[in-house]
């Protein structure tokens, strides 16, 4: 049984003009996100920056509410949208979703930001406690601990730590209820390379540990890589491909993942400098995207700009778009075990 379900997750934001904040549109941010997350498992969520995976992530954990569609997370639906699981908490509001928020965590991508700067992090890691009206039932020197911190830095401020060592406190306040799922929200994208190494190597320890699950977002393929147990390509507010990850680096399918692994440099600079020289698109050159992707502004009662229409909307930059494309949306379809892809013309690398 999955812990988390989400199907067709749509967010619309809106769009106001003039004094009197008339409404011109909506911006789609999300449009028909479904994913499924296991016990103990880690989606990966990739996509180039735009794309929507942060939103995703905020609906998810509900500091957004979403305009349609329905999210499912340990047989409660958080959507307020209905659905077959019960009791629905979206309608009651943030005291309804206090319980959930025991079980659903997130860790979020500046630790700066996401941590009081007056408080120190003893007061930090107790914070979700009272949240709860709960006592503490572990020390701050003891998830402190967890995370590879000392016991002294639970007196010290946000300020005195480096950008991971902060990341550090975000995870401990995050695993302080022993929460099922973590949401990450590009957690290693603002750190040095040697210290995300170090943060992916927490995460997967802790979950080997404590049988976690996560929903790990990023535009880096390299740590998606690391991380993940699936992963799910998003583009424009959807989601293109999902597979595991040895399928999806070996066997792409659409032709978004193909341009994004061939942008994963190289750690040997021959092959590096072969592929810069292969013909581009070839099986080892380079691809590089031409053209713009379609507006996600959609008009009071239209829709979005002409050339985004209802097809495929990666075909404004796609070298095999033809008059199918134009004219019909793909939908996600299965073309192996355990791999989907909204394509109508999908190609899997041999």
């Amino acid at each position: 049984m999955s812990l988390l379900e989400v199907r067709n997750l749509v967010k619309h934001f809106p769009v106001r003009h003039g004094l009197t904040r008339r409404l011109a549109g909506h911006i789609a941010a999300v449009d028909g996100v479904s994913l499924v997350v296991g016990p103990g498992e880690t989606l990966g969520l990739v996509g180039e920056s735009g794309c929507g995976k942060s939103t995703v992530a905020k609906l998810i954990t509900r500091l957004e509410r979403p305009t349609s569609g329905s999210i499912h997370f340990a047989g409660r639906d958080l959507a307020g949208h209905g659905g077959t699981f019960q009791p629905p908490v979206g309608a009651g509001g943030e005291t309804a979703l206090r319980p959930v928020r025991r079980d659903l965590q997130m860790v979020f991508q500046d630790p700066f930001s996401s941590l009081n700067p007056r408080h120190t992090v003893r007061q930090i890691l107790s914070g979700p406690y009272r949240y709860q009206g709960l006592e503490p039932d572990q020390p701050a020197e003891e998830l402190l601990a967890r995370v590879g911190l000392r016991p002294e830095h639970a007196d010290r401020h946000p300020h005195e730590f480096s950008g991971g060592q902060a990341q550090r406190i975000g995870i401990a306040r995050a695993l302080a209820l022993r929460p099922k799922l973590v949401v990450c929200d590009e957690p290693v994208s603002a750190l040095d390379v040697s210290v995300q190494a170090q943060i992916l190597n927490l995460l997967k320890d802790l979950q080997d540990q404590y049988g976690l699950s996560y929903l790990f977002i990023a535009h880096d393929l390299g740590a998606v890589r690391q991380i993940s147990t699936r992963i799910a390509v998003m583009y424009l507010g959807s989601i293109v491909e999902t597979a595991d990850r040895d399928t999806l680096f070996a066997h792409p399918a659409h032709p978004y993942t193909h341009a994004l692994l061939s942008a994963v440099p190289l750690p040997d600079p021959d092959l590096e400098a072969t592929r810069m020289g292969a013909p581009p698109g070839g099986s080892r050159g380079r691809i590089v995207l031409h053209g713009d992707p379609p507006s996600p502004f959609v008009r009071r009662g239209g829709t979005s700009r002409p050339e985004a229409g209802g097809g495929c909307r990666f075909r404004t930059r796609c070298p095999k778009a033809d008059e199918l494309c134009a004219a019909e949306r793909p939908q996600l379809r299965t073309i192996a075990p355990g791999q989907q892809v909204a394509c109508h013309y999908p190609e899997r690398t041999p």
